[in-house]
């Protein structure tokens, strides 16, 4: 009786818990600045200052990656270096697979909120970011 209420309990538990979807990287669409950097070896690295922002455009399971550089106006300079990849479920986690001519590497969502995110690398550095603002003056 005792191991039929246990298994029970953990049927429940398990049709519970939240299932990652890719749904779930709705949050990266947009533009983000890196506020600092945890690095492997376990040092931050703090940025104050950003000259280029990465813009995130995500339509189904495809997304496009971008370095902008915003301007006072607040419009951007967008240059031609543009990366594609795909987004995965894998170990229930979201991974974004790159695929370019010079190397393929994928990186894992960690986090993604409306206004904050967090993406680790290959190397296990952790990249954290928060929404650009636009400069108003």
């Amino acid at each position: 009786m005792i191991k039929k209420i246990i298994y029970i309990l953990l049927l429940v538990f398990i049709s519970c818990a939240k299932q990652t979807k890719l749904e779930d990287a709705k949050n990266l669409n947009g533009y983000w600045e890196i506020e600092y950097v945890m690095l492997s070896d376990g040092s931050k690295k703090q940025y104050n200052f950003n000259k280029s922002v990465d813009f995130f455009e995500i339509k189904d399971s495809i997304g496009v990656r971008k370095k902008v550089q915003p301007q006072l106006d607040g419009s951007f300079i967008i240059n031609n270096d543009s990366k594609t990849f795909r987004l995965k479920i894998e170990n229930d986690s979201i991974r974004m697979y790159y695929k370019t001519e010079q190397a393929t590497w994928k990186e894992s969502l960690i986090s993604s909120k409306e206004n904050k995110m967090a993406i680790k690398n290959e190397t296990g550095n952790i990249y954290f970011y928060k929404r650009f603002k636009k400069i108003k003056l």
